[in-house]
């Protein structure tokens, strides 16, 4: 008996580690879906990965949304040549994924909330341009500059709240994620 129970969380550790690395892969994927902004001189990027760091979030709570935004983005600036940006990314959004999911998670809601999954993504929408500002502030030794990329984060996440809020509430009626 004993060793069934070990098999079985064996099994377990190992279906939810496939599970993450699954969610790292849908947002490094989703935030190759991208636009590059002409808004400054240094660039910045509308993509869907906060679509999916959001959806995610909502659906598998504060843990596997800040370990699939973090890596998944952080992912995509190693490989898409925005490598500088990378820890400010990894902290960004692995911060943004977990508020998302802990407010969502709230009071047993497991994402089932409208009112709370909005708040979740609003709430965290500030956060994530904070540490952004900060860490521009820091590559550029310039409290002004970073001001030019607020914007773009902000049609971003407005952007991936549209989305994902609607493909919350869908999901949510799958059977797998009811049991979540």
């Amino acid at each position: 008996m004993q060793q069934i129970q070990r098999i079985s969380k064996t099994q377990n550790k190992t279906f939810d580690l496939v599970i993450t690395a699954v969610l790292i892969s849908l947002v490094f994927v989703a935030t190759n879906f991208n636009i590059k902004l002409p808004i400054s001189a240094k660039g910045g990027l509308v993509h869907l990965g906060t679509a999916m760091l959001f959806t995610i979030s909502i659906l598998f709570g504060p843990k596997k949304g800040a370990i699939a935004g973090a890596v998944g983005m952080g992912l995509f600036d190693i490989f898409g040549g925005w490598l500088i940006w990378a820890p400010i990314t990894i902290v960004a959004r692995g911060v943004q994924g977990y508020i998302v999911g802990k407010i969502a998670f709230l009071h047993d809601k497991k994402g089932t909330n409208l009112a709370f999954n909005i708040t979740a993504a609003v709430v965290s929408i500030p956060v994530m341009v904070a540490v952004y500002y900060i860490g521009e502030v820091i590559l550029y030794h310039n409290w002004v500059a970073p001001l030019a990329s607020i914007p773009g984060d902000l049609v971003q996440n407005i952007l991936g709240l549209v989305i994902a809020i609607p493909l919350c509430a869908f999901l949510k009626k799958v059977p797998y994620f009811k049991n979540i």
